[in-house]
């Protein structure tokens, strides 16, 4: 991606070299343990959104690491993506504002193995996540080596895509579609809510498509292959796929982000069409995406 000159987002924290402890269980959707593939069993992906739901008391103190210096290429990652929020705000201010509507962009929180979030407590293994308790995306930069590691996909265009994913959660409580989502999610049986979660995950990734869509028509921040990369990363983060990687089969109904197919073709058509009007994935009836 082509990113010289561009801004960094001020709505950024920097916790690296902090620890909030990891008692308190995370609500809503659950996380994603990439080193751990088996974990995708029980669901969890890239992605995940954790609503404001109660948690256990959270009476540790934070504690800061005297010793904890990030890497030059930890702080590149951070610049990076600091930059990538930048333009996430830039792009969704324009686009509400041309509905008559006003962007409160969230906040970014960066982490090193454990961290305190209004949703509860996570570690580094949760992967990325949006809370809606307090509007923020947390991410350990760790995650993005998880990525090539685990997955063998990468690049900045992919990392843009986790970040801009979260942001799409963030867009969908914005727009309120989230707290309904939840709430119908509360209403009915596991394997119900899970549908309901997948058409979520599958909204995040045509907003994140829409991002990169304006993004590179108000920067020109794509270069050739950052499509491919992004493409190829969401192929390699579908239920099928992780499941199949874990365990040899696939478990449908167990599904709460969606089929590699379903995630590549959300991500793709945001990306070509720029049309907001076309990511109603709510409205398709279940696995026609």
């Amino acid at each position: 991606m082509k990113l010289d000159g561009r801004r960094e987002s001020n709505n950024v924290e920097d916790r690296r070299g902090m620890s909030g402890g990891a008692k308190a269980g995370l609500g809503g959707i659950g996380g994603i343990i990439i080193i751990a593939l088996m974990t995708f069993l029980g669901g969890g992906d890239l992605g995940d959104v954790i609503s404001n739901v109660a948690q256990e008391s959270m009476t540790e103190e934070v504690v800061t690491d005297g010793n904890y210096t990030p890497s030059a290429e930890e702080e590149e990652l951070a610049h990076f993506a600091k930059q990538i929020l930048a333009g996430t705000e830039d792009v969704w201010t324009k686009i509400f504002k041309e509905n008559g509507l006003n962007y409160e962009p969230p906040k970014l929180v960066l982490f090193s193995n454990a961290v305190r979030s209004a949703c509860g407590n996570a570690t580094s293994s949760t992967g990325p996540f949006y809370c809606s308790g307090d509007q923020t995306v947390y991410i350990d930069l760790s995650f993005f080596s998880s990525m090539q590691e685990e997955l063998g996909g990468g690049g900045d265009f992919a990392y843009a895509y986790v970040i801009a994913h979260e942001v799409g959660h963030h867009v969908q409580y914005l727009l309120g579609t989230l707290n309904e989502a939840h709430s119908q999610m509360d209403r009915v049986s596991e394997t119900e809510a899970n549908k309901i979660s997948v058409r979520l995950e599958l909204q995040a990734d045509f907003y994140a498509g829409i991002w990169a869509h304006y993004d590179n028509k108000m920067f020109g921040s794509l270069e050739d292959g950052d499509i491919e990369e992004g493409l190829d990363i969401a192929s390699k983060i579908g239920d099928d796929y992780l499941q199949k990687q874990a365990q040899g089969y696939e478990v449908p109904e167990s599904f709460n982000h969606g089929r590699s197919e379903w995630r590549v073709r959300w991500l793709k058509k945001g990306l070509t069409t720029g049309d907001l009007s076309q990511g109603d994935t709510f409205k398709p009836a279940y696995g026609n995406f």
